[in-house]
């Protein structure tokens, strides 16, 4: 992989914006380069040694987006180490550059290398939506830490909805995220409910990324578990 430097310049969207304390956004943070890299690199894990899926829910619904999962698989609602909903396999590991990236994604965000420095994600997942794909709102609280969680941006623009701690209602926050964007959650807001209501189709620039439709996205964390 490229070196993580040098980040880009800003475009004509806000460069950092501070949506609630502890939940930041990056506009146009990972450059065409590294995007391309990512969405190279998701390729490779879409196909093995786990297949990315469409994970089914308790109620028994499948969900519209596909995912696939590195250092451990998320199955609704819990990680294991081997994908028991999907073939069985041990998933892959997750690359030291991959935590390296998060460690920057943090750092860069809170504008605190010690922050950065500290943060030890163990699992990604990695989610693709389709046109149609939508994520209701939920809180991510299958880790057992309140570690930041690092959402990397690949592809069509979404319509990010960032909720409060207490239930999936109003008041909340919608944000457009588009391809090279980072957004950084964690402190007061990482429990914090969130979703996609909406994909915008064909905002994306396959030149840029390698990806000719649809949106992928990256999120890191720390499971804090063991084992």
């Amino acid at each position: 992989m490229a070196a993580l430097f040098p980040m880009p310049q800003p475009g004509s969207r806000p460069r950092r914006r501070v949506v609630a304390p502890g939940a930041v956004h990056l506009a146009d943070w990972l450059d065409a380069d590294r995007q391309r890299e990512l969405v190279a690199a998701c390729r490779g894990w879409a196909v093995a040694p786990v297949p990315m899926r469409a994970a089914r829910v308790p109620g028994g619904h499948l969900m519209s987006v596909r995912t696939v999962c590195l250092g451990w698989h998320w199955s609704p609602y819990r990680y294991t180490r081997f994908a028991v909903d999907a073939g069985g396999a041990r998933v892959a590991e997750l690359p030291a550059w991959l935590a390296d990236l998060g460690r920057r994604a943090v750092a860069d965000a809170y504008q605190d290398e010690s922050a950065g420095a500290a943060y030890r994600p163990d699992a990604a997942l990695i989610n693709f939506y389709d046109d149609t794909a939508r994520m209701g709102m939920h809180q991510d609280k299958d880790e057992r830490t309140d570690a930041p969680v690092v959402s990397l941006s690949l592809g069509d623009t979404c319509v990010f909805r960032f909720g409060n701690t207490d239930n999936r209602n109003k008041p909340w926050t919608d944000l457009e995220l588009a391809s090279g964007d980072l957004f950084v959650f964690g402190g007061p807001s990482r429990f914090a409910y969130h979703g996609v209501p909406r994909i915008r189709p064909g905002t994306g620039d396959p030149a840029a990324t390698g990806l000719t439709r649809g949106r992928l996205n990256i999120t890191l964390r720390t499971t804090g578990l063991t084992g």
